[in-house]
């Protein structure tokens, strides 16, 4: 729901806006002198700037005691706990919550288990759970709200486009929500693997360079958030990172797309379950709701069908990323989900596969690591999503 804006004066002002406030963000405690260093712009144009955004409330300051210059600077930080951000991450087994501050972190969560066949049903559980989750935490009012979904979807119309998993087609979640909403301010809907990748890029701290990545979002399915210069890349018809859906096995497995042999039907959480049910039982029916959980319990005691299972997972994703790796040659590859728990039995495989087929037999290396991300990424990606219409508020239309 981002404000259209017209007139040169008013697009400048309003990047000049955005690109403050994402170095205030980046930066801080910052000054408005250094501000004015690291963007080129006049100090008059700063401090006016400055001064609509602590009207606005979303950064304050403070002084900063110096005992080796005369004057003590004034350093400019991002204001918490008044823009604050309803999460849902919606996928097939458990929709998680969160309400979030603009600096990402999370002032609390929580879970639920229902079905998705009836999705304005569902979406009406889901306000129920978030008013809720509001009333435990005290908090009467919230800028605005970022949805994860396991799918395809138009961020642009607040479309789900198809989510499989959860039984959706051109389903408008925006609208649904408004019904509930209508006055808040900002409703951001999103792919969750694209969203897991926004949210390492705002708040992941790896040390590590991520002006190009793709981040493997590793759960019921695998999806792909994948940055290209800094930019999150969406596709024409906002199908980009859709990776669980390439062949890797030809005339494999059905896979719920309708194709045979899609990767995640040998990589996602989902496939090692059923590959371990099939190994000990010699069926992959869930006759007990083994969890993929239970079988990264079980490898840590000692399991060794456990262990093999995951060894074979590993061999399966790294077959997935040499691919990407020779599509999108990206710096680094980082992963999420719950199969990281077990990165000492899985990496190894994934990096030999990657060595033995991305590269061509030339000697390079990849950096391929586990999110750093202390909370889920699809859920603080949902938190992402709507964090990002705040700092860049506006688009461009000719």
């Amino acid at each position: 729901m981002q404000k259209t804006i017209s007139g040169n004066a008013k697009i400048v002002r309003n990047i000049n806006r955005s690109m403050i406030l994402n170095i205030i963000r980046k930066h801080q405690p910052i000054s408005r002198s250094e501000i004015a260093r690291m963007t080129g712009l006049n100090k008059s144009t700063v401090s006016s700037i400055v001064t609509d955004l602590l009207q606005e409330e979303l950064v304050f300051e403070q002084i900063n005691p110096d005992k080796n210059v005369g004057r003590n600077p004034i350093d400019l930080s991002l204001k918490l706990g008044k823009s604050l951000i309803w999460a849902i991450n919606i996928d097939s087994a458990v929709t998680g919550l969160a309400i979030a501050d603009i600096d990402g972190s999370i002032l609390g969560e929580s879970n639920f288990e229902a079905r998705t066949d009836n999705p304005k049903k569902f979406i009406s559980r889901c306000i129920d759970e978030l008013k809720k989750l509001c009333k435990q935490l005290k908090i009467e009012k919230l800028e605005g709200l970022g949805v994860s979904v396991a799918g395809i979807v138009d961020s642009k119309d607040l479309i789900v486009d198809f989510a499989p998993n959860l039984g959706w087609e051109d389903f408008n979640i925006g609208e649904e929500f408004l019904k509930y909403l209508p006055d808040l301010q900002i409703i951001a809907v999103g792919n969750d693997a694209k969203a897991s990748a926004l949210a390492e890029l705002w708040f992941g701290a790896q040390g590590v360079d991520l002006s190009n990545f793709v981040f493997l979002s590793i759960g019921d399915g695998i999806g792909a958030g994948i940055v290209v210069e800094g930019k999150l890349l969406e596709g024409e018809f906002q199908a980009a990172g859709e990776v669980g859906h390439m062949i890797l096995i030809e005339r494999g497995e059905k896979c719920v797309c309708g194709n045979y042999g899609c990767w995640e039907r040998y990589a996602s959480d989902n496939a090692t379950v059923k590959r371990y049910l099939l190994e000990r039982n010699g069926t992959s029916k869930h006759t007990n709701n083994l969890a993929v959980n239970d079988i990264l319990e079980m490898a840590k005691k000692g399991d060794e069908l456990a262990k093999k299972v995951l060894n074979e997972t590993g061999e399966f994703l790294g077959l997935g990323i040499a691919t990407i790796v020779k599509a999108y040659d990206p710096h680094a590859i980082i992963i999420g989900g719950k199969i990281t728990q077990a990165w000492d039995i899985i990496y190894p495989q994934i990096l030999k596969e990657v060595e033995k087929r991305a590269f061509y037999g030339r000697n390079k290396n990849i950096i391929i690591i586990p999110t750093s991300l202390k909370v889920r990424p699809r859920l603080l990606g949902a938190a992402t999503l709507a964090i990002k219409e705040i700092f860049d508020d506006y688009k461009i239309t000719i």
